[in-house]
């Protein structure tokens, strides 16, 4: 048991190392984002599974606050994970791979940055929200894995590939990039208030 834990926050902590050099490719995108909500934008974030958590806990700390000493107005984000009716009535009606598409197509305009996690970058339905992003004219942006799969290749505005090929590693680097985000995007947009 031991041997398990220790190798765990050995990989973390090896992974979070690598993410370090990274750190002008996260500049980057944040630009990409902050620069949507000066233009009156708002984010949108999807992910399945453990990365459709990440994306409600990211819209949490827009909507609400990252820093809670910074009282600051909400800054619109929107996880489109989070509304079953929605997500069960696509699903059933349209089929899994419509789940985002449909929403991005109704809910996004041109201002806007578009957020899909996927850990293998092969996620149909988060491919397709991508698609329908960049139909409507907003930042498309993907957060995979080292890989990137299929999402390498669409021609995003922004593609970031985290340095690792396992699952847990990858979903713990998408939530520190999400967090890191959030933290820029309140002191660009607020600063200290």
């Amino acid at each position: 048991m031991k041997d398990t834990i220790t190798k765990s926050l050995k990989e973390s902590f090896e992974a979070k190392q690598k993410l370090l050099s990274m750190s002008e490719r996260i500049e980057q995108m944040c630009r990409i984002i902050v620069n949507c909500y000066k233009n009156k934008g708002k984010m949108v974030i999807l992910g399945n599974g453990g990365s459709a958590a990440d994306a409600q806990h990211i819209a949490a700390e827009l909507v609400c606050l990252l820093d809670r000493k910074n009282q600051r107005p909400s800054i619109p984000a929107i996880a489109l994970t989070v509304n079953t009716s929605i997500l069960t009535a696509i699903g059933n009606d349209m089929g899994y791979e419509h789940l985002f598409s449909r929403q991005v197509m109704d809910l996004v305009n041109e201002n806007d940055a578009v957020i899909g996690i996927s850990t293998s970058g092969n996620s149909d339905n988060v491919i397709n929200a991508l698609n329908a992003a960049k139909e409507k004219g907003a930042k498309a942006i993907a957060w995979t894995g080292s890989n990137g799969g299929k999402m390498d290749d669409m021609g995003l505005d922004f593609v970031l590939k985290v340095p690792s090929d396992k699952c847990s590693r990858i979903q713990e680097l998408h939530i520190t990039v999400g967090h890191i985000m959030c933290e820029v995007i309140e002191k660009e947009l607020y600063g200290k208030q």
